[in-house]
């Protein structure tokens, strides 16, 4: 029994990944933009990470840890959904967290549409952009 473990544990390892991309609309001045950096491991359907959310506003940025799954669909051009949940810190000199929520549905190349939400900011039909390795 205890091989079983340690076998399953190593190939969930083994088959971990590094995905680094952006949610938002990176072309349109002003709008909040979500950098993640997840380690995503398939075999457990889980991901975690941080993200920073850069906005050209008075409010400042925010970044976080995250966590949450990611799952196959069969949907043809979505080939995965993601889901992310965490908390977020402003970096400004007033402490402030939030909560933070994305969901994705992506090809497998990291690439599709997705949408954000923290505090009263809700954006919703972006783009979803992997970034090179």
């Amino acid at each position: 029994m205890k091989r079983s473990t340690m076998s399953t544990q190593a190939q969930s390892i083994s088959s971990a990944y590094l995905a680094r991309g952006t949610i938002g609309n990176v072309v349109m001045p002003g709008a909040p933009i979500v950098h993640f950096a997840l380690v995503v491991t398939p075999a457990d359907h889980k991901v975690s990470g941080r993200v920073v959310i850069t906005q050209a506003t008075g409010n400042g940025d925010y970044s976080g840890q995250v966590e949450g799954a990611i799952h196959a669909t069969g949907l043809g051009a979505v080939t995965q959904v993601v889901s992310l949940t965490g908390m977020i810190y402003g970096d400004g000199t007033m402490p402030i967290e939030l909560s933070f929520e994305a969901n994705l549905a992506i090809n497998h190349d990291w690439t599709g549409q997705g949408g954000f939400s923290y505090g009263s900011v809700h954006v919703d039909q972006v783009p979803v952009e992997k970034l090179a390795q």
